[in-house]
C-alpha cells in the first residue's frame, strides 16, 4: 500500500513471490488474468484508463462568455433602450447581431479545440493483456486493476503495474526526468522506498526499452502516478493572455466613448433638433449600436483560428487561440538542446584509445579502420556492454546512445550478433543515473571479463590501469589521467557526447560478483567513443531570424557544458565564449543572483540544469518584463511550462503531462517551428491592428451623420437611418474585416524588435489615422453624395422629407447615396490599411484574394440592399440612376490614394530622421 508520504510500504521479511501473491489476492486476480465479463464489470466500476479534466465540459461557460463580453453587454444595453422607446424592429436586429457574433466566435473556439484534440492523440492505443487465460490485444483505455499485462521491448506502458515475472529496462524520464533507462525486475523487492524508486513497479506513460515481463495492473487513469501529477497541474491558474487583456481594454474604451456620445446626443437632439425625449433616446440607442464594432470579436477569433490551423500544418499545435498573439510578443526563448536544436539521432564519429584516434566518418568501404589490440578491445566492450539490437536489413532498435555505441563496435570489427552476446553474458549491472555507469560480466574465451561503459568522470576514478598500444595493462598515472581528461574536453568542445570504456579480468573459476562495488573497481581504461547528435539543418536559419527579430535565445540543457556550448555556437546562438552555468552552480545561487545573470549576460547557457532551475529562470525573466517561451518534455518540466508565457512541449519525445501543461506542442520537436509560430503571432497582431483601424475608421461617418442632424437643429434630415447603419456594420463591414485577418505578412516583419509587454493594441497614431484621416475622408465623400442628391432634387434646409412629402423619395435616394458612399470609401479603407507604413505595391495589390472576394461580395450585398423591394422597405433605400452611381467609382481610389501619399510622407520622414541620427 502507499503511504501518505509517497513510499511503498510492505511488511519486512516477505519475499517477492509472496508479495506478488498478496497483491493478486487483494486485487482478486490471478496469473491467468481476468475474465472478459469481470473486466467489463471493473471498467464500469473504475472507469476508462484515461487522463480526464476535472470540472466536466467547459463549452457552456465558453458560450456564455461570448454573450457577456463588454462589447456584447453594450449591444444588450442598446437593445434594451430601443425596446423601452418602442423601436422593436431595430432592437430585434441588434439582438440578432449579438447572437450571430456569439455563435460565430463560439464555433471558431470549438473548431480550434477539436483540432487540438485530433492532433494530440499520443497515448498508447493498444495493450497486451491476459484475458480468459489467453494473451490478447485490447484498447489501452480499457485496462482495469487486476489485469495481467505483457510488457515487451518498445511498448509504452499504459497503467501502473507491479511486475510478477521477468525484468525490463524502463525509460522513466516521463516521471523522473532521468533519460537513462532504469532496471525494473519482479525479483527485486524494496521496502519503505519512494514509489518511483521501487524496482518491481512500472508506471503509466513510461516506455520499455529492453527486456520482457508480466505484471498486474494496480492503478489506472487518474488514480495512476501520471494521473496524480496531471491533477496537480490543473491547480495552476493560467494568466490572461496579452491579447485578451488588450481586447478587453479596447472593448471598454469603445463602451466609454459610445455611452458618452449617446448620452450627449439626447440633450443636443432634444433642445437643438426639436425631438421628443423618446425620439432622442431612440436615436441615441441607434448611435450606441452603430458605434459598437460588431465584427471585432469574430474577426479576431477567425484571425487566431486561421493562424492555429496554419501552424498545425507546420508542426506547431497551439492549444489556445489567444496564445498565437502572445507568441508574437515573445522576446526570450528558453530551449532545450537534444531533439529541439539537434536531431536526437546519435551516430559515432570517433574512437580514441591511448594508441590512436580512429575516425569513423572517413569515406570508403565499411572495413575495420585498425586492427590494433586496443581498438579490438574497445570494439568488444562496446558490443558486449550493450542492449541495443543491430541486425542486417533491419532498423536498429534500442536506446539511441546504445545504438550509436553498437555502430561504433561494428565499425571496429567487433561481433554485434545479439544471440552471441546473450549467450556469453553472465550478469548485468544496469545503467544507474546516479553512477552514470553500466557494466556486464561476459565470457571471453575461457575467462570472465567485466565490461564497463559510462561517463568519463565516473569511469576514470574506478580505473587503476591503462591498456597500451601493445594490449598490455600498465599503471594509470596522473599524466595519463590528464591526457584522457584533455581528450574528453576536446571532444565535448566539438559538441560531441563522450563515453568511456573499461574492462577487468576476473580470476578463473571465481563466481561472478553480484554487487556493483565488487565488479566496478580496479578497472583498466581502454578508450573513448565520441558521438554526434547533429544540429537540425534548419535551426541555424531560424536562429538568425530570431537574432534579426530581437529575440534572445537561452539554452537550458542537461548535457555537458562544453557540448552545449559547442552546439549553441554551431547553430549561431552564441559566440566563441558564452557564459556557462552548471546545475550545481545554479542550485547554489540565490534568486537575485539568477536574475542578475539572465539580465547582465547576453550569451548564457545553463548546462546540467534541473527542472527546478528552469522554473527559477522563467520567474527571473518574467519578473524583468520579458515574454518567455520555454520548452520541456518531462513531467517535472510541467511547473516551468505553466509559469512561462508560452510553454512549448515536445510532441514526439514529450510526456502527456508536459503536453497538458504547455500552451503549444511541437509535433516535430523542431526549434524552427517555434520561430514560425513567433512569425505567425506577429502577423496576427499586425492584422488585428489593421482591421481595428479599418473598423474604427467607419465610426466617424456614422457618428457624423447624427451630428449633422443634431447640429442643424433638425433642418438637415438624418443622412443615415439606424437600420442602414446596422446593415452597414454587419453585412458590409464584416466581410472585408474577415479578409484582412488573412493578410500576408508585411516586408521586414522579423526585422522589428519585439513589442513591449505593456504596449497596447491601440495606439494614438492608429486612432488619428482611423478617426481623423481615413474616417474624415469617408465622411466627406459620403456627405457630399448625400447633399448632392438632395440639392439636385430641389431640397433646401428645413424642407420636409418625411413619408408622404414630395421630397421623401429624394431623401431615400440621398440616404442610399450616403450608405453606398460609405461602402465605397470602406473599400478604399480596406486596401489602405493593408500596410502600416509600406507601399501597397510591396505586398501586392491583388495578393489577398480573400479581400478581393470580400469586395465582390460587398458589392453584391449593396445591390441587394438597394434594388430588392424587401430591403428597400426594411432599410428605407431607393434605386439610384446610373449617372449618380458613377460618382461613387472614384471614392475607393481617393481614400486609398490619399493614405498611400500619407504613408509615403511617413517613410520619407523616417528616412530623414534616420539620416540625421535622430531617434
Amino acid at each position: 500500500m502507499r503511504s501518505r508520504h509517497g513510499t511503498w510500504l510492505r511488511p519486512t521479511g516477505v519475499n517477492p513471490e509472496e508479495a506478488a501473491e498478496l497483491l493478486l489476492r487483494d486485487l482478486h486476480s490471478s496469473t491467468r488474468g481476468l475474465s472478459s465479463a469481470e473486466a467489463q464489470r471493473r471498467l464500469v466500476q473504475y472507469g476508462r484508463n484515461e487522463l480526464t479534466r476535472r470540472g466536466g465540459p467547459r463549452r457552456p461557460a465558453e458560450l456564455a462568455r461570448q454573450f457577456t463580453h463588454p462589447l456584447a453587454l453594450l449591444l444588450w444595453l442598446a437593445a434594451a433602450l430601443l425596446l423601452i422607446v418602442g423601436s422593436t424592429a431595430v432592437a430585434a436586429a441588434v439582438v440578432l447581431i449579438i447572437v450571430l457574433n456569439a455563435a460565430f466566435a463560439f464555433a471558431q473556439e470549438v473548431q480550434a479545440e477539436r483540432a487540438v484534440e485530433a492532433l494530440a492523440q499520443y497515448l498508447p492505443q493498444r495493450a497486451k493483456v491476459i484475458r480468459d487465460g489467453a494473451s490478447v490485444e485490447t484498447d489501452a483505455a480499457e485496462l482495469v486493476p487486476g489485469d495481467i499485462v505483457v510488457i515487451e521491448e518498445g511498448d509504452r506502458i499504459a497503467a501502473d503495474v507491479r511486475l510478477l515475472a521477468g525484468a525490463i529496462e524502463a525509460d522513466m524520464s516521463a516521471l523522473t526526468g532521468e533519460s537513462a533507462p532504469a532496471l525494473r525486475s519482479a525479483a527485486i523487492l524494496d521496502v519503505d522506498v519512494p514509489v518511483l524508486r521501487a524496482h518491481d513497479l512500472v508506471f503509466s506513460g513510461t516506455n520499455c526499452t529492453g527486456g520482457e515481463a508480466r505484471g498486474v495492473v494496480f492503478a489506472t487513469g487518474m488514480a495512476s502516478e501520471l494521473g496524480r501529477i496531471a491533477a496537480l497541474s490543473e491547480r495552476v491558474v493560467q494568466d490572461v493572455s496579452p491579447l485578451e487583456r488588450q481586447v478587453r481594454r479596447v472593448a471598454w474604451l469603445i463602451a466609454a466613448v459610445s455611452v458618452v456620445l449617446a448620452l450627449a446626443f439626447i440633450p443636443v437632439a432634444t433642445f437643438g433638433g426639436g425631438l421628443s425625449v423618446l425620439q432622442a433616446a431612440a436615436f441615441a440607442a441607434g448611435l450606441l449600436a452603430g458605434m459598437v464594432p460588431e465584427g471585432l470579436l469574430p474577426v479576431i477569433t477567425l484571425a487566431l483560428a486561421v493562424a492555429v490551423r496554419a501552424l498545425a500544418t507546420r508542426g506547431a499545435l497551439v492549444k489556445r487561440l489567444s496564445a498565437v498573439e502572445t507568441l508574437g510578443s515573445t522576446d526570450v526563448i528558453c530551449t532545450d538542446k537534444t531533439g529541439t536544436l539537434t536531431e536526437n539521432r546519435m551516430r559515432p564519429v570517433a574512437v580514441w584509445t591511448p594508441a590512436d584516434l580512429i575516425d569513423l566518418e572517413r569515406p570508403g568501404p565499411a572495413t575495420p579502420p585498425v586492427t590494433g589490440p586496443a581498438a579490438r578491445a574497445a570494439g568488444r566492450i562496446a558490443a558486449a556492454c550493450n542492449n541495443a539490437r543491430l541486425k542486417p536489413g533491419e532498423e536498429a532498435s534500442g536506446d539511441p546512445t546504445e545504438v550509436a555505441v553498437l555502430l561504433a563496435a561494428q565499425a571496429l570489427g567487433a561481433d554485434t550478433d545479439v544471440d552471441g552476446r546473450e549467450a556469453g553474458r553472465r550478469w548485468q549491472f544496469h545503467f544507474e543515473p546516479e553512477l552514470k555507469l553500466m557494466s556486464t560480466i561476459d565470457r571471453h574465451g575461457q575467462d570472465l571479463m567485466v565490461h564497463t561503459k559510462g561517463a568519463p568522470e565516473s569511469v576514470l576514478p574506478r580505473c587503476t590501469g591503462l591498456l597500451d598500444e601493445h594490449g598490455r595493462r600498465v599503471a594509470l598515472d596522473e599524466a595519463a589521467r590528464t591526457r584522457i581528461t584533455a581528450r574528453v574536453d576536446a571532444f565535448a568542445a566539438e559538441g560531441l557526447r563522450v563515453l568511456a570504456l573499461a574492462q577487468r579480468s576476473l580470476p578463473g573459476g571465481e563466481r561472478p560478483p553480484h554487487r556493483r562495488a565488487d565488479a566496478e573497481h580496479d578497472l583498466c581504461f581502454v578508450g573513448l567513443i565520441a558521438m554526434l547528435d547533429p544540429p537540425r539543418p534548419e535551426v541555424a536559419e531560424a536562429v538568425e531570424h530570431c537574432r534579426t527579430a530581437g529575440i534572445r535565445i537561452i539554452v537550458i540543457t542537461g548535457d555537458h557544458p562544453l557540448t552545449a556550448a559547442a552546439v549553441a555556437r554551431r547553430v549561431g546562438i552564441t559566440g566563441e565564449h558564452p557564459r556557462t552555468v552548471t546545475g550545481d552552480e545554479l542550485d547554489r545561487l540565490h534568486e537575485h543572483r539568477i536574475a542578475e545573470l539572465v539580465r547582465d549576460e547576453p550569451e548564457i547557457i545553463f548546462a546540467r540544469a534541473s527542472p527546478e532551475a528552469k522554473l527559477h529562470i522563467a520567474d527571473a525573466l518574467r519578473d524583468q518584463g520579458h515574454v518567455v517561451a520555454m520548452t520541456g518534455d518531462g513531467v517535472n518540466d510541467a511547473p516551468a511550462l505553466h509559469r512561462a508565457d508560452i510553454g512549448v512541449a515536445m510532441g514526439r519525445s514529450g510526456t502527456d503531462v508536459a503536453r497538458e501543461a504547455s500552451t503549444m506542442v511541437l509535433t516535430d520537436d523542431n526549434f524552427a517551428s517555434i520561430v514560425e509560430a513567433v512569425r505567425a503571432g506577429r502577423r496576427v497582431y499586425d492584422n488585428v491592428r489593421k482591421f481595428i483601424t479599418y473598423i474604427f475608421a467607419h465610426a466617424t461617418p456614422e457618428v457624423s451623420a447624427f451630428l449633422v442632424f443634431a447640429a442643424s437643429g433638425g433642418a438637415v434630415p438624418l443622412p443615415l437611418t439606424i437600420l442602414q447603419i446596422l446593415a452597414f456594420d454587419v453585412a458590409g463591414e464584416t466581410m472585408p474585416a474577415l479578409a484582412l485577418s488573412r493578410e500576408p505578412a508585411e516586408p521586414g516583419l522579423m526585422n522589428r524588435p519585439p513589442r513591449p509587454r505593456s504596449e497596447g493594441i491601440i495606439r494614438a497614431p492608429m486612432l488619428v489615422r482611423a478617426w481623423f484621416f481615413l474616417g474624415v475622408l469617408v465622411t466627406a465623400l459620403a456627405m457630399a453624395g448625400f447633399f448632392y442628391v438632395l440639392l439636385r432634387a430641389g431640397w433646401h434646409p428645413g424642407a420636409p422629407t418625411g413619408p408622404g412629402e414630395p421630397l421623401h423619395h429624394a431623401y431615400q435616394q440621398a440616404t442610399t447615396m450616403t450608405f453606398l458612399g460609405m461602402m465605397a470609401g470602406q473599400i478604399g479603407t480596406a486596401f489602405a490599411v493593408r500596410t502600416q507604413t509600406a507601399s501597397l505595391r510591396s505586398v501586392g495589390v491583388l495578393s489577398n484574394r480573400y479581400l478581393l472576394a470580400a469586395v465582390a461580395g460587398e458589392l453584391v450585398l449593396a445591390a441587394v440592399f438597394v434594388y430588392t423591394p424587401t430591403f428597400q422597405e426594411l432599410l428605407g433605400t431607393a434605386a439610384l440612376p446610373a449617372s449618380t452611381l458613377a460618382l461613387l467609382l472614384p471614392c475607393p481610389f481617393l481614400v486609398w490614394g490619399a493614405d498611400e501619399l500619407r504613408r509615403r510622407l511617413v517613410r520619407w520622414h523616417g528616412e530623414w530622421r534616420a539620416g540625421r541620427g535622430v531617434r
